[in-house]
């Protein structure tokens, strides 16, 4: 038999796990109860994470987008903007000054300068409560720079609160001396600062902020000398008068600029910086003699202040080439301190003032009688004591019986009544005759400007000739009537001594560049008034003005040399009152004159005090000054004899 197999047991039911919400199971009614499982825990299942990393994926992009842009838009699209922004925030630019050219006399010598000077700066940022830690710090730093300044604290005050801004200009070309002041200041409250921040305190200086640039300031060596001529320079550094403003364009030369790193107001030295360099003005060389100046300022500043005169001018010209070698005005300014100017003297009277020449203006009306052959020096003239002409009776300067004079002699005795029998004779009508003189007064320079180009100089008054008045056509001959500037005067004697041609004058000798290299000046024009023999012949009769005991300019004569001259005594227009009131004294002439070399002109305005003729006070002033001139020019004398012209004639001859 097969082995037996023992039996199998029987499986054991093992109950299914329970329900969600299934509770314990109930009783069974077909026995006895059977034991139930104990409960599983609950399985949480989790919900799908693809959206949320969708979503927040697609804000990263976003955001990243957009930086992206942000960026884009910094470094391309706007590059150029940010840049500047930040080429303005870090770098300052300012100004290089260029050094203005001097200005010298004929031999080099300085008559306007430029030396160093500061301009005084500041910035405004360090001067905010934040940088300062002091509220009130501008009010502080201006409380302690006005003095020094000479500015209004209020002016300071506001300068320093200039908002978001990083410069400010407190003060233009001051002195090493103040900027010196500042600086000791400065250095004074840094000391106390430091100290204060040893001590845990903030330590910062009121000051701090305040700073320097190089500059220049104008200075004029010899003070008042030759002041009316070369004007002054205003606060801005540009001129303001003379030849400083003529010649603006010449003097300034071109400024520059300097770009540069900063940090709080400070320069970065290691930084770079970008300049363009300023280029120096030009150097202009002046016709004028300083120490012949010298000598003319003084003689009519001491003779307008003997006379208590209003002002008056002198003017000393080469005869040959035209050039000024002087030209003085009383009361003069001194430059350097326009403060103490007085305004009525700032200007240069000797070409601005317009006014009647009197009897100088005579040699004009003799040179066109000469030079028309309507007279001679002997030609007899019969003047009497008085003349009717138009609707005027005409008289001489004094009272005196019928002179019987030559009309070398009218000149000579500077009759005005035979100045007008002379003109007379120009044409055969009056009308004839002062168109005849209107030409010559043209040629001789009258009516129009002297070719200087001098800031507002006066070309002088001289009316048609068919619009000159019934008395007009008789004063102006003798120079009444018409006005000129003391340059014209000086002029219409130049052009005589000169042999009849009239040298436009000039005086500027040439420029020098900031190369080293000079340029000389355009050569003047030169236009023939009256022939040579005309001139001579003038010349020979303006010596018997000087040298003749009937002449009325003796006091002009010089030892020595042969003088020749004209003295005018003119009733004045006052410029207050619109009428006539007080006379214009003047005296011109040359020397030597039988060889020209120097022109004199003396003209005083409304002498009060002594002589008002021009014989009596300016004849002395042209010999003080052309004896100072021609030493000065080594003139020796010609050691010729004068002629000896006659000034009277006997009735019957």
């Amino acid at each position: 038999m097969p082995p037996t197999q023992p039996p199998t047991p029987p499986r054991r039911r093992v109950p299914a796990p329970a329900r969600p919400g299934q509770g314990r199971p109930r009783p069974s009614s077909r026995g006895p109860a059977r034991p139930q499982p104990r409960p599983q825990p609950r399985t949480v299942r989790l919900a799908n994470p693809r959206p949320r990393l969708r979503l927040v994926s697609l804000g990263l992009t976003l955001v990243m987008l957009a930086f992206v842009v942000r960026l884009l838009q910094v470094q391309a699209v706007d590059a150029d903007a940010y840049a500047a922004k930040a080429e303005k925030n870090r770098y300052l630019s300012h100004k290089l000054t260029a050094e203005r050219g001097e200005i010298t006399d004929r031999s080099g010598v300085a008559l306007a300068a430029s030396v160093d000077a500061y301009d005084i700066t500041a910035d405004p940022k360090m001067f905010t409560p934040e940088e300062s830690k002091a509220p009130d710090a501008p009010e502080q730093a201006a409380a302690l720079l006005a003095p020094i300044l000479g500015k209004d604290p209020a002016e300071l005050v506001k300068k320093l609160k200039t908002p978001k801004s990083r410069y400010a200009l407190l003060a233009r070309r001051q002195t090493p001396q103040v900027w010196k002041q500042i600086k000791d200041l400065k250095n004074v409250f840094a000391e106390k600062a430091r100290a204060e921040k040893a001590k845990g305190g903030p330590g910062v200086s009121v000051l701090a902020g305040i700073f320097n640039e190089p500059s220049s300031t104008r200075v004029y060596p010899n003070g008042t000398l030759a002041a009316g001529i070369l004007g002054y320079v205003r606060s801005d550094g540009r001129g303001g008068g003379g030849l400083e403003s003529m010649l603006e364009k010449e003097l300034a030369g071109k400024d520059g600029e300097i770009t540069y790193a900063q940090s709080g107001g400070r320069r970065v030295p290691t930084a770079g910086a970008r300049e363009t360099p300023a280029v120096p003005g030009s150097d202009i060389e002046l016709t004028i003699d300083r120490d012949i100046q010298w000598a003319a300022q003084q003689a009519i500043t001491q003779q307008v202040e003997a006379s208590r005169a209003d002002r008056g001018y002198v003017i000393v010209q080469d005869v040959r080439t035209g050039e000024v070698l002087a030209m003085a005005n009383a009361p003069g300014f001194d430059p350097n301190d326009l403060s103490q100017a007085d305004a009525a003297a700032m200007g240069n009277a000797a070409l601005q003032d317009a006014y009647e020449p009197g009897s100088t203006s005579k040699v004009m009306s003799m040179a066109a009688v000469l030079e028309e052959g309507a007279a001679t020096p002997s030609t007899h003239v019969v003047v009497p004591n008085r003349l009717h002409r138009g609707d005027r009776l005409f008289k001489d300067d004094i009272d005196h019986p019928t002179w019987y004079l030559t009309l070398n002699g009218v000149l000579a005795k500077s009759s005005n009544i035979g100045t007008i029998l002379a003109t007379g004779q120009l044409g055969d009508t009056q009308a004839e005759a002062n168109r005849v003189l209107h030409s010559y007064l043209r040629k001789f320079g009258i009516g129009r400007p002297t070719g200087l180009g001098y800031p507002g100089e006066t070309a002088g008054i001289l009316a048609k000739p068919e619009d000159w008045s019934t008395s007009q056509q008789y004063t102006i001959p003798f120079g009444q009537g018409l006005s000129i500037n003391a340059m014209q005067a000086a002029s219409v004697y130049s052009t005589i001594a000169n042999g009849g041609v009239r040298v436009q004058p000039t005086l500027v000798r040439g420029t020098k560049g900031p190369d080293g290299r000079f340029t000389p000046a355009p050569a003047p024009e030169e236009t023939r008034v009256v022939s040579e023999k005309t001139a001579k012949t003038l010349a020979a009769m303006l010596e018997s003005v000087v040298g003749d005991e009937e002449g009325t300019g003796t006091k002009a004569a010089i030892p020595g040399y042969r003088v020749a001259g004209k003295t005018g005594t003119a009733n004045r227009v006052d410029p207050q009152l619109g009428r006539y009131k007080g006379y214009t004294a003047s005296f011109a002439g040359f020397a030597p004159a039988d060889k020209p070399r120097v022109t004199v002109y003396c003209a005083i305005q409304n002498p009060t005090r002594g002589s008002y003729f021009g014989g009596q006070i300016c004849g002395p002033i042209y010999k003080k000054v052309m004896e100072f001139a021609l030493k000065t020019l080594q003139v020796p004398p010609t050691g010729e004899a004068a002629p000896r012209l006659p000034v009277t004639f006997k009735p019957g001859e």
